[in-house]
């Protein structure tokens, strides 16, 4: 089939090429010249395990192209999947929709001679938002041969690649049989090779909730075993075995209760405001989901307080902090609400004097940009033994696996102080200890 993509980030990007991978012929379409630019040379613009190499070998048999054309991109195109971003309002905390709008409004101009096109939004979008794509599109070119569909993703940041051929279940929401059955046509090769994933189809707006719900429900599963932390630090419990005898039930599984700083990234912090504020405009408190937009907000300043404990213990002037980890989970580069980055800016903002250096293994370009505001007194180095040089405290805010493999030998020789503020559970407690440093982990 052929295929437009609109949008080339964490969602667009990686669902483009499988695509291709799958048979179909796809064409990305982006406003941004440069982004395009780069991925026709093969570059890809977002870290994904496995991404580059398959936009290596899709671009070579002629599967998948980019412009920044719509008109262009869209030609002959028999779905055309919307998959740009739908941040936060910045005061309302509502998803903004302004860049969805744009792109149905531009693609309600280009099909207007279209015979029969499927537009499905893969971006998050608050319920009736597909009402409104078609009211809008209907307003603008009212002999549009089009349906409009939801088709939420999945995809989870640093396993994208791996989701998007292997997923769970595929969502369709739809109002017309002609669409539903149009988008089976798109994911039948990869139901073919994937026998376990599940096909649903629903009605639009089911789906359009289908997101906000598996999110928020996700986000207070990382919110409840971060208080159950707090309670085994209080109690004596150790919360590593508690948490693996509550996902030994089969009924909660062990996904999402490892204890941490807070759930960060483009999808969990939107969607549970987008969801409150859904709920407040219809009349209705989701009180539960806001404890736990609530509680996140106070698990990150907790992180900070205890990383700012720590270097008072500390008697060097100016004293140095060192940070591993700046991506708001392992396996991605994302750095969008990275409960790293914030931990971060709030010891930054209140150790006016304290010097930094940072490590991560693929965050540290997107990372930069967003900490422009404490550029001099950041330093960012090449590997985790030269961020802990010199350093008075050591924060682990990145579940990077290789950092659970450090060398904490070498750690406390280069180390000036002896502090550290493990808020991943990664290393070795009691190594740690042998080697006379100050090991603190989070629930235990």
């Amino acid at each position: 089939m052929k295929v437009a993509i609109i949008g080339t980030g964490y969602v667009g990007l990686p669902t483009g090429v499988g695509l291709a991978e799958l048979g179909h012929d796809v064409v990305c379409i982006d406003r941004e010249p440069s982004k395009i630019e780069r991925l026709k040379t093969g570059q890809v613009t977002l870290f994904e395990e496995g991404l580059s190499e398959l936009l290596t070998r899709n671009m070579a048999a002629g599967r998948i192209s980019f412009s920044t054309s719509m008109a262009q991109g869209v030609k002959e195109a028999q779905v055309v999947l919307i998959a740009v971003g739908t941040p936060s309002h910045p005061v309302t905390h509502e998803a903004d929709l302004r860049y969805v709008y744009e792109a149905a409004t531009e693609l309600a101009y280009c099909l207007k001679d279209h015979d029969y096109t499927v537009i499905a939004t893969k971006s998050t979008v608050p319920v009736g938002t597909g009402d409104n794509i078609e009211s809008l599109m209907a307003k603008i070119s009212p002999n549009l041969k089009v349906d409009v569909v939801s088709l939420p993703e999945f995809l989870r940041e640093g396993y994208a690649v791996h989701d998007f051929f292997y997923p769970d279940r595929i969502v369709i929401g739809a109002n017309s049989e002609r669409a539903r059955d149009t988008l089976k046509e798109l994911y039948a090769p990869l139901l073919a090779q994937s026998p376990k994933t599940q096909l649903l189809c629903v009605k639009r707006r089911s789906s359009e909730t289908i997101k906000y719900a598996a999110n928020s429900f996700l986000a207070t599963k990382i919110h409840f075993i971060n208080e159950m932390a707090d309670f085994c630090e209080h109690t004596g419990a150790d919360i590593a075995e508690v948490a693996q005898g509550m996902g030994l039930d089969h009924r909660i599984g062990p996904s999402f209760l490892q204890p941490g700083p807070g759930f960060g990234g483009s999808c969990f912090p939107k969607d549970t405001l987008a969801l409150y504020y859904m709920a407040h405009h219809n009349g209705l408190e989701l009180s539960l989901v806001k404890a736990t937009i609530d509680g996140n907000q106070k698990r990150m300043e907790q992180m900070a307080a205890r990383i700012r404990a720590a270097l008072e213990r500390s008697e060097s002037a100016p004293r140095c902090l060192a940070v591993l980890g700046l991506a708001f989970k392992n396996g991605t580069d994302d750095c969008r609400t990275s409960p790293a980055l914030q931990i971060l800016k709030a010891v930054l903002k209140s150790e006016r004097d304290l010097q930094v250096r940072v490590f991560d293994p693929e965050a540290m370009g997107k990372a930069q940009e967003l900490l422009q505001d404490y550029a001099a007194r950041i330093t960012y180095c090449v590997s985790e033994l030269e961020a802990c040089t010199g350093a008075d405290v050591l924060a682990v805010l990145t579940e990077w696996p290789q950092f659970a493999a450090l060398n904490l030998a070498e750690i406390a020789h280069v180390m000036r102080g002896t502090q550290i503020v493990d808020c991943r559970n990664l290393l070795d407690a009691k190594q740690a200890q042998e080697l006379g440093l100050s090991y603190q982990a989070i629930g235990r």
